[in-house]
């Protein structure tokens, strides 16, 4: 990724770039805030939550601004909504992540995790902005159903994997390793 000048978008006074990180909640977040913390305060971070998550927020330890979109895909009483509550909650997430890319003119756009990262990974596509998407750890046999829609779809400019067995399945992915 070439370097941009500290006039351009994306990039503060001091020329660093700016990282958008998508958390989920639970172990999407506590993954990807262990990723920010391996890469350390060198970058820019905003962050971006579910709406309904009041925990995340009170979890990240390299301050950055905090975004809120709503999930479509959303598990109430223990069961997982279906098909058509994800594309009627799609076009609202969707424009809502073109206004936190308008906001935050991310460099970079990185995220593990659960549904949210669906229209962020589309809009970041469309903006051609960077994203790393990185397949939960708790994913050992099979992608996730976030994971096989930005894989199958190509909304990623790579994709990790922290189980060999999976970077086995999946010939575009790369194993990493593991976060946690």
């Amino acid at each position: 990724m070439a370097a941009k000048g500290p006039s351009e978008p994306g990039m503060d006074a001091r020329g660093r770039q700016r990282l958008l990180i998508v958390l989920g909640a639970g172990g999407h977040t506590k993954q990807m805030l262990r990723l920010v913390d391996l890469l350390g305060p060198e970058f820019d971070y905003c962050y971006v939550v579910p709406d309904y998550d009041v925990v995340s927020e009170t979890k990240i330890r390299v301050p950055g601004p905090v975004f809120r979109i709503k999930q479509p895909r959303e598990k109430k009483h223990g069961r997982t909504e279906g098909p058509w509550a994800v594309m009627r909650k799609m076009p609202g997430a969707i424009i809502t992540a073109w206004r936190i890319l308008d906001q935050t003119q991310p460099d970079l756009v990185v995220g593990a995790g659960p549904s949210l990262q669906i229209p962020i990974a589309l809009v970041a596509k469309l903006r051609g902005v960077p994203h790393i998407f990185i397949e939960t750890a708790s994913k050992i046999e099979f992608l996730s159903f976030t994971a096989r829609i930005i894989y199958y779809l190509h909304l990623y400019d790579r994709f990790y994997v922290q189980w060999q067995s999976l970077a086995e399945k999946y010939p575009r992915a790369r194993f990493a390793g593991r976060l946690l």
